[in-house]
């Protein structure tokens, strides 16, 4: 049995969609759902779809070992942050090496960093005129969007596209891609 665990800090719409890849496979289990937000949308999905959602405050992650000695307790085969927007604190990133997997609302390094997420990097793509735009799947590091790229995936813009219209481009390949490549890490 593979166990994943997923911190989330909005909606939720990834950890549902990867809930739902999962829900007849026997051999994953969503160990926990966390979030560092006591209003965050994801606790509603978590209780409608029956899985075991959590919060925690920030001290409990950045500050202390406390967050992290739950998740060690949980033996997690890949932690997956699943639209989590805070930095993954070293202490994590040495306890987890290779396991801990993000995904990017754009085509990295381009529009990463601290402050890149969203409807924030949406725009900036759309207010540079790019001729595309993806995600990218990566490995966590101690650094904002800077681990190895695992996958990326690409949509292109049109000069006519809003940087509405190019998030629902990224969301459409962030719910076709993200479990599938979940799937592929956790099979090897």
């Amino acid at each position: 049995m593979k166990r994943i665990v997923l911190l989330a800090s909005g909606s939720g719409s990834n950890v549902e969609n990867i809930a739902n890849y999962f829900k007849d496979n026997s051999l994953v289990t969503i160990a926990s759902v966390f979030t560092n937000k006591r209003d965050a949308k994801v606790i509603d999905r978590c209780n409608r779809l029956n899985i075991n959602c959590l919060f925690f405050n920030r001290e409990s992650f950045s500050k202390s070992d406390c967050l992290l000695n739950i998740i060690k307790s949980m033996d997690p085969d890949l932690i997956i942050l699943a639209g989590f927007l805070l930095k993954i604190p070293k202490n994590f990133v040495t306890a987890f090496p290779k396991k801990i997997v993000n995904i990017h609302p754009a085509l990295l390094p381009k529009y990463g960093g601290k402050g890149m997420y969203g409807m924030h990097v949406h725009n900036a793509v759309k207010n540079n005129n790019e001729a595309e735009t993806g995600i990218t799947i990566h490995y966590v590091n101690e650094n904002y969007d800077e681990g190895a790229i695992i996958h990326q995936a690409k949509a292109s813009v049109f000069k006519e596209d809003t940087p509405e219209h190019i998030a629902e481009k990224v969301h459409a390949l962030e719910y076709e891609h993200f479990p599938k490549v979940i799937d592929q890490i956790l099979s090897n």
